[in-house]
């Protein structure tokens, strides 16, 4: 009587389910599965099999070939069963050469792929953190009411809203206000991921049903009454309470998961932290968590920049700049537009802007001496290195966005406005200079103020009237108090000053705008001001992060920083960071000491 045929699908006589069973179960013992694998063939036997196809058929070292593995044998206990096993793996992988892995994984049976699919699969669903299940974080509602977004900020992790949260959401949608503006999209967003198919609020809703498939978590809402078991002394008809009540009811309901309490609320996530709870800022809305991390827009070359470099270095001369093309390891720091500087005692200085970055090659362009009186900006010329650096971004037509940060005193609102005069009446490149700013006040509000926009907007203008004043002096000359008088006219007719309240849907084409004080901006302010740029505009952000008089915005989540970050490298954007002030040696130093 014939042998029986060796079974070609050996690995199929287990479940899906059983196997995962048994994997999850059973402990992980090495000594056990080594002794259950059959000794590995010889590499040269594995890769002559793996190429006619058969390597997932190898019988087991010392057997004949013609003679079947199973024979003899149940079924169950077949030994493929045991080498597609992930605790033998480990062995698997000191035995086998990488090739002949591979191949044997690619040639195994479908069933046996699906198997160690789900499985794998099975163990990411339940350890989507690092270690454990997925935390569960609880949103405050000014964390909705900042960012609409933040909902799908959280990764794998899972959402909880309290039903108060709900309530004040409904409290804060009426209004023109960024904040109800928020609070109606929060309700629009929570409103589509309810209305999803198949979705069941209490065993949770996916997060990724209206394509934010970043978010993989589950979004879970109060749908019973919470046992509240916070001290007697924390009045419950509080809205802050009643969440923190929220919190601890969910960490012992879940002792086995990391509950989480989300606000941009100080005192709250003190309060949560001298209860026991865990409490965290909202980070996902700032673009850097420390200030000092800010692109500065210029970089100091080493001092051994010409001698390591000097077998890779080319030079040519292009009208009055000099060009050099570099490349080294200095490269890999710079940014297209970036300044980079040389300076070093007994030797010449560079001052030079990247213009090109290719490869591991960078050509660097010699920049315009704005310091000599005879390349003044209507009258204005550069005291120190950095701002020279910004009057070479102003005047450049190839740039269309310029950034500006420094203290108080370093010069940026003079720069810009007399770079808009000398461009705007002197070369007719643009047709009017446009300025605005953040309307938020040092101190109380002095309440409404009358007449026109451009009245209104008078008291916020000081520092263009200051500017103004000391540009029309230096231009006039003597051309007596009627020259004077006219050429203010003439300046004043050209410049257009515009509340930002106003500015959505406006196109501004062959304009210079100037938007000062952008640290007191939202990045989606930001957004909405630089997208109203046409044909032929520049635009000019000017700030100081270290004044921010906006509620609830800091230096990493300031718009000004936001739009730093976004532009860094862009061809037709440049920053620069004024570091030393030139207001007056007073100025200066209250800057440093108060």
């Amino acid at each position: 009587m014939p042998l029986p045929p060796a079974p070609s699908k050996r690995a199929a006589l287990l479940s899906p389910e059983a196997y995962s069973l048994k994997a999850a179960d059973e402990p992980f013992d090495l000594q056990a599965d080594a002794e259950s694998v059959p000794p590995a063939a010889p590499a040269a036997q594995l890769a002559r099999q793996a190429e006619r196809g058969t390597a997932a058929l190898t019988p087991p070292a010392g057997k004949p070939a013609g003679k079947p593995a199973g024979r003899g044998r149940k079924p169950a206990a077949a030994a493929p069963v045991v080498a597609e096993s992930p605790k033998a793996q480990p062995v698997l992988e000191k035995a086998i050469p990488a090739t002949a892995l591979v191949t044997s994984q690619a040639t195994r049976s479908p069933v046996a792929a699906q198997v160690t699919a789900s499985s794998g699969s099975r163990r990411r669903s339940t350890g989507k953190a690092s270690s454990g299940p997925a935390r569960l974080f609880v949103l405050d509602t000014n964390v909705l009411l900042h960012d609409p977004m933040s909902l799908f900020r959280f990764e794998e992790h899972d959402i909880f809203l309290p039903m108060i949260v709900l309530e004040e959401l409904d409290g804060h949608k009426k209004g023109m206000t960024e904040v109800a503006r928020n609070g109606r999209q929060t309700s629009r967003t929570l409103d589509a991921l309810v209305a999803q198919q198949g979705g069941d609020m209490t065993k949770g809703l996916k997060l990724s049903a209206t394509g934010h498939h970043g978010a993989r978590g589950l979004l879970f809402f109060q749908t019973e009454p919470l046992e509240n078991n916070l001290p007697a002394s924390l009045p419950q008809g509080k809205a802050d309470n009643q969440i923190l009540g929220v919190v601890h009811s969910l960490r012992e309901r879940h002792p086995q998961r990391e509950v989480i309490l989300v606000s941009k609320d100080i005192n709250m996530r003190v309060k949560a932290r001298a209860l026991g709870l865990a409490a965290e800022d909202y980070q996902n809305d700032k673009t850097l968590d420390d200030g000092e991390l800010l692109y500065a827009g210029a970089l100091a070359l080493p001092q051994d920049f010409w001698t390591r470099q000097s077998k890779t270095i080319e030079s040519w001369q292009s009208g009055s700049h000099t060009f050099y093309r570099v490349s080294g390891p200095a490269v890999g720091q710079f940014y297209i537009n970036q300044f980079v500087y040389f300076e070093a005692p007994g030797e010449p200085s560079l001052y030079a802007r990247v213009t090109e970055i290719r490869d591991k090659t960078a050509v660097l362009k010699t920049l315009k001496d704005y310091t000599h009186l005879k390349n003044a900006v209507w009258g204005v010329t550069s005291r120190n290195r950095e701002q020279n650096f910004a009057l070479n971004l102003l005047m450049d037509p190839e740039i269309d966005f310029v950034t500006l940060a420094g203290t108080a005193g370093t010069g940026k609102t003079l720069m810009a406005l007399a770079s808009g005069l000398t461009q705007v009446l002197d070369d007719r490149r643009y047709t009017e200079i446009i300025m605005t700013r953040a309307t938020v006040s040092v101190g109380e509000d002095i309440g409404f103020l009358p007449g026109t926009e451009e009245e209104k907007m008078g008291p916020w203008m000081g520092a263009l009237d200051d500017n103004l004043e000391f540009l029309a002096k230096g231009d006039g000359g003597n051309a007596g108090e009627w020259g004077r008088a006219a050429t203010n006219e003439l300046i004043r007719s050209r410049i257009k000053v515009k509340s930002m309240n106003f500015m959505r849907g406006r196109t501004f084409m062959n304009k210079y705008v100037i938007i000062d004080e952008a640290q007191n901006l939202t990045p989606k302010q930001m957004k909405t001001l630089i997208t109203r740029a046409g044909p032929g505009t520049k635009i000019i952000c000017m700030g100081n992060l270290a004044q921010i008089d906006t509620p609830y915005l800091t230096e990493g989540s300031s718009g000004l920083t936001f739009a730093v970050d976004r532009f860094k490298g862009w061809p037709h954007g440049g920053h620069i960071t004024l570091a030393r002030g030139e207001r007056s040696r007073l100025a200066d130093f209250a800057s440093e000491v108060l």
